[in-house]
């Protein structure tokens, strides 16, 4: 994987059990060790900081929902370490990671992605207010709450078919269908 993300096959997308995005680089660099390879670690480390740009995190909370707690950047390498930079990070407005009730927001850190560019060149302006705290949004923050008794329930409405709208025309611009 790391081998074709680094030739230019570019927008791929793997999912890694991790408990942060820290721990996420590490289990990766664990797993190229354990497929035999005689790679010092450096080179490991090389190839994963060249391949990867963002880390999305999810999180399993204590109501049974998994949220997203981490996009995050990795910036390259400093010595033999692998540099990453939180782009937007959850804040808990009230609870905790293992409360019944959980509520809190995605919010930016306030720093713009050197990834970003790219995503331009690829037909997707992002607004810089994104970045900024506060976000995009002038009015009130929106403030997620979940509890075990909505879990269960669908949540459609003109929400989800807004951006399926968006999804679609992405695809469309870039060739593909949906």
């Amino acid at each position: 994987m790391l081998q074709a993300m680094n030739t230019g096959h570019e927008g791929s997308l793997t999912t890694l059990h991790c408990n942060s995005p820290r721990d996420a680089l590490s289990r990766l660099e664990t797993l190229v060790l354990m497929a035999g390879f005689d790679l010092p670690v450096r080179a490991i480390r090389t190839q994963i900081a060249s391949a990867i740009d963002l880390i999305v995190h999810l999180d399993r909370f204590g109501d049974g929902s998994r949220r997203t707690t981490a996009i995050t950047e990795i910036q390259g390498m400093e010595s033999d370490v692998i540099t990453l930079q939180d782009i937007f990070s959850f804040v808990f407005t009230t609870g905790g990671k293992e409360s019944e009730k959980i509520a809190g927001k995605l919010q930016p850190t306030g720093l713009r992605p050197k990834v970003v560019e790219r995503i331009k060149a690829a037909g997707l302006d992002l607004p810089t207010k994104l970045f900024q705290p506060g976000g995009v949004s002038a009015g009130t923050p929106r403030t997620e709450t979940w509890s075990k008794a909505t879990l269960g329930e669908a949540s459609g409405g003109p929400e989800s078919a807004d951006r399926a709208k968006i999804l679609a025309s992405l695809a469309r611009r870039r060739g593909g269908a949906r």
